[in-house]
């Protein structure tokens, strides 16, 4: 059985991206990236939604951006590796290996999912990652918090739910803080 895990990196105000959709300000150091590519390592499926697959499938149709160092080249590897599921009403088809598209996000398939995966399930994308906080699938919470301040734009979490949590790790890389949580048993 795999847990559900929403890795992400958010603003010291809580947020993934500024009001003009942008998330330059996560550009990850080398210790930093190498960090992320370790935490995604062991993950057998991303469930992404539209937004972000588009923006993490460079990883595959970009090979330039693989070749530029070793971590990125490392971190190409592993994500190419990995299952996708990409959720979008609106997308038209994919363009990743190892990846297919479902049109709604169904809550019991995702228990599925996770009832007969062998390694754990990553969850990405703030909207996508709602659907699955509201059905109760999200058993791990990874938050990278950098050290700014953007006033506005996309919140990391959904602020109609609530739910208690656990600390299970926590660590300083450089000016990031990596904070662990699951959800009590």
């Amino acid at each position: 059985m795999g847990k559900l895990i929403y890795v992400t990196n958010v603003s010291l105000d809580g947020y993934i991206e500024d009001e003009q959709g942008s998330f330059d300000w996560s550009e990850p150091d080398d210790e930093v990236f190498a960090f992320i590519t370790d935490l995604v390592r062991p993950v057998g499926t991303h469930l992404y939604g539209r937004r972000l697959y588009e923006t993490m499938a460079v990883w595959e149709t970009e090979p330039a951006l693989a070749a530029e160092s070793e971590l990125m080249a490392e971190f190409a590897e592993v994500w190419q590796a990995a299952d996708k599921v990409v959720y979008s009403a609106t997308v038209d088809g994919v363009s990743t290996a190892n990846t297919r598209l479902e049109r709604t996000f169904d809550p019991a398939s995702i228990r599925d999912m996770k009832d007969s995966a062998a390694r754990d399930l990553f969850v990405g994308g703030a909207h996508l990652a709602g659907h699955a906080f509201r059905a109760g699938l999200v058993d791990e919470y990874h938050v990278l918090v950098r050290p700014v301040l953007l006033g506005g734009g996309k919140p990391a979490l959904p602020s109609d739910i609530r739910t208690d949590l656990e600390l299970v790790d926590e660590r300083r890389i450089n000016d990031v803080v990596y904070l662990r949580y699951r959800i009590p048993t």
